[in-house]
């Protein structure tokens, strides 16, 4: 995979969900809120490092002491499924989609599977075949698991592969995964050295070439 001029070019890209396919702030804010509003919580806080993380670990991390973890991250997660309102796609992310081949895109999220596929049809993006949710990795972002699996799935090494991330700790699960990771968004944080950035795909353009001996290249110009 090179990086000159801002274009990058991949075999296979992995996207996350909220926030880098679909914008779910409203629904994120409201259960995470009253989460906190029933301990008494920062809630800036707990917004500040839930973002790409999965639920479990947050409610792990923020609960009072003897909390039923377990129980509370089931309750959230039911909130979650109930409410689709306001979810839509990034601007850009489904004409992206449609140009990319349906074989070379993954989703690597650290929602469970039924919130994940609740959320994309909310947002009316297709669920990749090659998904890698909560329930398919022993260690949520920021570890790379999630990638490295996603990038097997597809076949691919973790060199010739693309990450788009919107949050710190999917971005560093991206790079420990060794993968070329471009960031979407506003809430970022501060970015490593040769990462990217972007606000949304609305001026992000793609092309996709296959060699006489059969491998295809992605290019992305961001």
């Amino acid at each position: 995979m090179s990086l000159q001029n801002r274009t990058v070019t991949a075999r296979a890209v992995l996207f996350d969900m909220d926030g880098t396919l679909v914008d779910s702030t409203r629904i994120v804010e409201q259960v995470w809120g009253d989460f906190a509003g029933r301990f008494g919580l920062d809630i800036a806080e707990i917004l500040r490092t839930s973002h790409g993380v999965q639920a479990i670990d947050t409610v792990r991390r923020f609960a009072p002491a003897g909390a039923d973890v377990h129980a509370l991250t089931s309750e959230l997660g039911r909130m979650e499924l109930a409410e689709t309102r306001g979810i839509v796609p990034i601007p850009g992310a489904l004409q992206l989609l449609e140009r990319l081949p349906a074989n070379a895109v993954a989703l690597v999220t650290s929602a469970s599977r039924s919130l994940a596929e609740v959320r994309m049809a909310a947002a009316g993006i297709d669920l990749p075949a090659a998904s890698v949710t909560a329930e398919d990795v022993t260690r949520g972002k920021p570890h790379p698991e999630g990638y490295l699996r996603a990038a097997s799935l597809l076949g691919v090494a973790p060199e010739d592969a693309l990450v788009f991330e919107d949050a710190p700790a999917g971005i560093a699960a991206g790079l420990a995964a060794g993968i070329r990771t471009v960031a979407v968004g506003p809430n970022t944080g501060l970015l490593p050295e040769g990462v990217f950035h972007i606000p949304d795909y609305s001026a992000v353009s793609v092309t996709t070439d296959v060699s006489a001996d059969g491998v295809r290249t992605i290019s992305f110009l961001l």
